[in-house]
């Protein structure tokens, strides 16, 4: 993607707006881009997107470059889009710094890192975006695909370059309801995300400065929201056809205990932290009536010990399980590798235990948070005094692949551990495709902030991508029975102990999405070059 004519590009002169220079642009654009944050959960103000996304182009458009070379312009680009990213990481992810106040004594001291360091490097990936959509930068609306273009490819690369980490990716902002979130079982929060970028940013074309592009960019803003108003409809005629049948048979019950995060992996509480899920997911039952469940399901890292290892503690849980009923549990696993010498390695699992007290089978996470469950560069950061969070040596190992799991008396299910669901495109076995997913997590490290609520979004996006529903146990909350559509049938909020019941939605046929995973978005992406390359083309050529 090349616009080579300089005479395409928005003019390098400064600006009589001193507030567009220097410093004074720097900050602006942080504040635009912390301001964007304000569209994610749990606020969900998407509409200031049209307002900090516009500004983000005017910044653009100012951008000074010191010659007419590609890297001039790539280096005045860079640093709009790294302050915008900045802002936006900072306002989007400053809860993160609740974790290292856990065990403030250890690890206090690295909260900076998180709530600043983290962010200034996430905004990289945006600094690389704008930077390249600078270089290319062409008059009048093609510089709005041309933007959208950067920015969705770099998000799209941070969420797969080295462990990936696509927390808070555009799109999830422009998708704070079920009405839009249905595009996503088309094109997937990538494709939402390109689309995100491209709305969000259209009304600056109502303000064209050149008299001559102030018609043109003037249609291309009512296409884009025709695109928007379309996007509308297709949510409301998806919904209004929404399939509602529920699997016959199935009564889930999520167990959100709220432990404190300091008290969970205690070695000495095992038995009160046992009895206290086991209080909770009596909640209701009488004897001499059924059950109020057939499938229980218990958040992620539930015991402060390895339950296979404990037979005491199964054969309590065996005792407790009605006739015919199934636990779902996350639990450490334990695991002896014999080679040269016996080496231990721990897993953080999700087990099924049925009603003898027996483990039946076992998940083992594969996608495990760097610095919270591993130490990366191991050696050199200890060395730094560095340590992870997980208070077990060595930290855990990883599994080896995603998988299906059959399951007693239910549909087989996808389980995925913590942050394992936002991954995109990786929640489910595409060989073995499962009726639902199981999602169990413990964003306890994080308290009543923001953090929870984005995390179930990423989950109820998951849902709508792939036509599955998702049941949700999370230690502190947000524990939820999600619907393929994305609507929430049941859930407590954070820091809110008790039970959520709730009957088992069927999952619907695969979505489009599921079928063809990111191509579409590659799709979408190849389509915006030759539109713009074409715009930007027929310009020159009638100005000529």
């Amino acid at each position: 993607m090349a616009f080579r004519s300089n005479s395409l590009a928005a003019p390098d002169r400064p600006r009589p707006m001193a507030l567009a220079r220097g410093w004074r642009r720097a900050g602006l654009a942080i504040l635009a881009g912390a301001g964007s944050a304000l569209a994610l959960p749990p606020l969900g103000w998407f509409p200031v997107l049209w307002i900090t996304l516009p500004f983000l182009v005017f910044l653009l458009d100012r951008a000074p470059a010191t010659s007419a070379g590609g890297l001039s312009r790539f280096r005045s680009g860079f640093a709009v889009g790294w302050s915008f990213g900045f802002g936006y990481f900072v306002g989007g992810l400053w809860w993160i710094g609740a974790a290292f106040l856990v065990d403030a004594a250890a690890f206090a001291w690295l909260m900076p890192l998180a709530v600043l360091v983290l962010p200034a490097g996430l905004a990289l990936f945006w600094g690389l975006g704008a930077g390249v959509a600078r270089i290319a930068w062409p008059r009048g609306w093609p510089r709005i695909l041309v933007l959208a273009v950067c920015l969705s490819l770099v998000e799209w690369l941070r969420g797969h370059v080295l462990t990936g980490f696509p927390w808070n990716a555009f799109g999830y902002a422009m998708m704070p309801v079920p009405v839009m979130m249905q595009v996503a079982s088309l094109i997937g929060v990538w494709g939402v995300t390109f689309f995100a970028f491209l709305v969000a940013a259209a009304p600056i074309l109502w303000f064209s400065r050149d008299p001559g592009d102030r018609v043109v960019d003037r249609c291309a803003f009512f296409v884009i929201a025709a695109l928007f108003l379309a996007d509308l409809g297709f949510g409301f005629a998806r919904l209004a056809s929404a399939e509602t049948a529920m699997v016959p048979g199935v009564r889930l019950r999520l167990v959100q205990p709220v432990i404190a995060q300091d008290q969970k992996w205690a070695s000495g509480r095992g038995d009160e932290i046992l009895g206290r899920y086991l209080r909770l997911s009596a909640t209701g039952m009488e004897e001499g009536k059924p059950a109020p469940f057939t499938h229980l399901i218990w958040p992620e890292t539930a015991f402060p010990f390895l339950l296979d290892e404990q037979p005491n503690a199964l054969a309590l849980i065996g005792s407790f399980l009605p006739d015919n009923a199934t636990l779902i549990t996350g639990a450490a696993r334990g695991q002896a590798v014999v080679g040269e010498e016996i080496e231990p390695r721990v897993f953080n699992s999700l087990q099924i235990v049925d009603s003898d007290g027996i483990v039946r089978s076992s998940y083992d996470k594969v996608h495990l948070v760097p610095f919270g469950e591993y130490l990366p560069f191991d050696r050199i950061l200890r060395g730094l005094g560095i340590s992870q969070m997980i208070a077990l040596p060595g930290g855990f190992d990883a599994g080896e692949r995603r998988m299906t799991l059959d399951l007693p008396g239910a549909p087989s299910f996808s389980p995925l551990i913590c942050y394992e669901i936002i991954f995109a495109g990786e929640v489910v076995d595409g060989a073995d495709r499962p009726g639902w997913i199981v999602n169990v997590t413990n964003d306890g490290w994080f308290g009543d902030t923001p953090g929870p609520w984005q995390h179930l979004h990423q989950a109820t996006i998951r849902a709508v991508e792939e036509g599955i529903p998702v049941a949700r146990s999370a230690n502190s909350g947000v524990s939820a029975i999600i619907d393929p559509y994305g609507n929430l049938l049941a859930y407590l909020g954070v820091d809110q102990d008790g039970v959520v019941d709730g009957t088992l939605p069927v999952a619907i046929r695969p979505t489009i999405y599921s079928k063809y995973r990111d191509s579409l978005y590659f799709a979408l992406i190849i389509l915006a070059i030759v539109v713009a390359s074409t715009g930007s083309f027929t310009r020159t050529k009638q100005r000529n």
